[in-house]
C-alpha cells in the first residue's frame, strides 16, 4: 500500500501577521519513505517597550528648573522692593526741593524748625548757586529723574528700549553723583558756616546717601566691581565742577579782620499801605521789636514790606551801629537776645527769626485791622 502524507505548513499570510506556529503533521508510521519537510517560520525581533511617561533626564531635570525659577522670581522681587523704596525717598526729595526751589525763585526765607536763621543764611549764600543756578532746582531734577526711572524700573517700562540692567546702572550713576555732591556740601557746611546748622541740608545728605546704597545693593557688588572706575569717575567730575564753581563766586571771608565795612543806610523806596500803617503801631504799642544789621538784605526787604513810612514806626535795633570792622561786636542788647540770625522778631516774648509777612505777623500779634 502506497503510503501517503500532507505536511502542513502556516499560510503566507499568517507568517506575515503571526508568530511561528508548531508544526503539525498527519503521517503513515507505516511508511518507512516518509522525510520530514522544512516548515518556514517568521523571524520575530522582540521590541522593548518605553513608557509613555517623562524620561529620567526630564525628571532630574525638573527640580533644577523649579529652583532656577524659584531664584528668578526671588531676583525679580528684591529688584522690586529696592525700586519702591528709591522711588518712595525720591518722592520725599522731590517735595523739599520743590519748597526750596520756590523759596529761592521767590525770595521767601526758609522756615527752619531747628536752627533758628541758619538755614536761610545758608540757602541764601553764594554756595547756593551752582554756576548761577539755584541749588534746590539742581537738586529738584536728580530726585525727580531718580524717581521717574524708578517707577519705570518697577513696572518693566523703560523709555528708548533701554535695557532693565543699563538702567539699573544709569540710577546708581545718578545717585553716586548725588551722594558724591552732599559729601561735598557737608564739607562746605562744617567749614564756612561753622556753628551753624542746616536741617534741609541734613535731610538731603542722608536721603542721598540712602539712594546710593539702595542702589548699590541693587545692581550687586560683582556688577559694582565692574563699573567701581566709573564711579569714581563721576564723582571726583561732581566734586571738580562744585570747586570750580564756588572759586569762581565771591568768596566769604573766613577771617573777620579783612573785613572794613563803614555804616550806611539804605533808602525804602515803597509805600505804606494802610494796613502796615496799621500794624507797625501796634506793634509800636505792645512792645515788639525787630533786630537786624544795615549790611543784611533781608532786613531791608522786611522794612520795604512795610514801606517807608511804617518802617520808620518799628522798634528796629541796629546790632552794628558803628559798622562792621575789626574786633566788632554786637551791641550789649543784641548780644544778650541770642540772636540766630537777621532779622529777628521778639514779640509778647516770642522768638521769631527771619523776614515774615504782614499777615503773619498781624496774627502772631494779635492784630486785627479794622478799615
Amino acid at each position: 500500500m502506497a503510503s501517503s502524507f500532507i505536511g502542513l505548513s502556516a499560510p503566507h499570510f499568517l507568517n506575515r501577521t503571526s508568530p511561528t506556529l508548531p508544526p503539525r503533521f498527519i503521517s503513515s508510521s507505516s511508511s518507512p519513505h516518509f522525510k520530514e519537510q522544512p516548515i518556514r517560520r517568521l523571524l520575530v525581533v522582540p521590541l522593548k517597550c518605553s513608557s509613555s511617561g517623562p524620561s529620567q533626564d526630564t525628571e532630574q531635570s525638573e527640580p533644577e528648573t523649579t529652583s532656577s525659577q524659584s531664584s528668578s522670581v526671588s531676583l525679580a522681587s528684591t529688584s522690586n522692593s529696592a525700586d519702591s523704596w528709591r522711588a518712595g525717598i525720591g518722592a520725599i526729595g522731590l517735595a523739599e526741593t520743590a519748597y526750596l526751589t520756590y523759596l529761592k525763585l521767590s525770595g521767601s526765607d526758609a522756615f527752619c524748625p531747628l536752627g533758628g536763621g541758619s538755614c536761610g543764611d545758608v540757602l541764601n549764600s553764594d554756595y547756593a548757586l551752582i554756576f548761577g543756578v539755584p541749588l534746590p532746582l539742581i537738586g529738584l531734577l536728580a530726585y525727580g529723574f531718580v524717581t521717574t526711572l524708578s517707577l519705570q524700573l518697577s513696572a518693566k517700562r523703560l523709555p528708548f528700549g533701554i535695557s532693565e540692567t543699563y538702567g539699573r546702572l544709569v540710577v546708581l550713576g545718578t545717585t553716586t553723583s548725588m551722594a558724591a555732591a552732599s559729601a561735598y556740601f557737608l564739607y562746605t557746611l562744617s567749614t564756612k558756616f561753622p556753628g551753624t546748622s542746616c536741617s534741609y541740608c541734613l535731610v538731603s545728605a542722608l536721603l542721598s546717601f540712602s539712594l546710593f546704597f539702595i542702589s548699590i545693593k541693587d545692581v550687586g557688588m560683582e556688577e559694582v566691581q565692574k563699573v567701581v572706575g566709573l564711579q569714581v569717575c563721576i564723582a571726583s567730575l561732581v566734586v571738580a565742577s562744585l570747586s570750580a564753581s564756588y572759586s569762581t563766586s565771591p568768596s566769604i571771608p573766613s577771617n573777620p579782620g579783612t573785613i572794613d565795612l563803614p555804616y550806611f543806610t539804605t533808602e525804602i523806596t515803597t509805600e505804606s499801605s494802610p494796613f502796615a500803617l496799621a500794624l507797625a503801631k501796634h506793634l509800636h504799642s505792645i512792645g515788639a521789636k525787630v533786630y537786624g544789621a544795615f549790611w543784611c538784605s533781608h532786613c531791608l526787604e522786611q522794612k520795604q514790606m512795610f514801606g517807608r513810612e511804617a518802617s520808620k514806626l518799628l522798634d528796629f535795633v541796629e546790632c552794628f551801629p558803628d559798622g562792621f570792622k575789626t574786633g566788632t561786636k554786637m551791641i550789649k542788647e543784641c548780644a544778650d537776645a541770642n540772636l540766630e540770625g537777621f532779622p529777628t522778631w521778639v514779640i509778647n516774648g516770642e522768638v521769631l527769626s527771619g523776614e515774615k509777612e504782614l499777615e503773619e505777623l498781624a496774627e502772631l500779634s494779635g492784630f486785627k485791622f479794622n478799615e
